[in-house]
């Protein structure tokens, strides 16, 4: 709330819409869940669901040569991933995955699935779904 009104103050509307969709999804979620307040691991879950929702809606209009809709959407999940903790770099993801590997015994893509049910619990919030795959995939392809 305190950063909604810095960015009403500031007239900072790109802010101001992103972090509106944010509260919104906080009070959805509340409401489906009929619960008085979200756990942690759920906002977080919430906040990272809608970075993933503005940075595939940039890249689809960076496809189709809108940049001036891209550049909004780029912002808004920069102000959105402000409130997840310090993502993970490409290297970290890599050795959590493969400390993961070694724990599991994993050997081929028959076991993606065990290991990435443990990656993406170990690595809530930290990294995105999409790089953890990926490094799955390289590591047991």
């Amino acid at each position: 709330m305190t950063q909604m009104k810095v960015a009403m103050k500031a007239k900072d509307t790109v802010a101001l819409e992103a972090l509106r969709a944010v509260k919104s999804g906080i009070l959805l979620a509340k409401t489906e869940s009929n619960a008085q307040e979200l756990s942690e691991d759920e906002e977080m879950k919430l906040v990272q669901k809608l970075v993933k929702q503005r940075k595939d809606s940039a890249v689809i209009y960076r496809e189709q040569n809108r940049a001036d809709l891209a550049e909004p959407e780029e912002k808004q999940a920069e102000v959105i991933a402000a409130f997840l903790p310090t993502q993970l770099s490409e290297a970290e993801i890599e050795a959590e995955v493969e400390a993961i590997i070694a724990e599991t015994g994993a050997e081929s893509m028959k076991d993606m699935g065990k290991v990435m049910g443990m990656a993406s619990g170990k690595l809530a919030g930290k990294a995105d779904g999409k790089t953890i795959s990926a490094i799955v995939r390289k590591k047991l392809g």
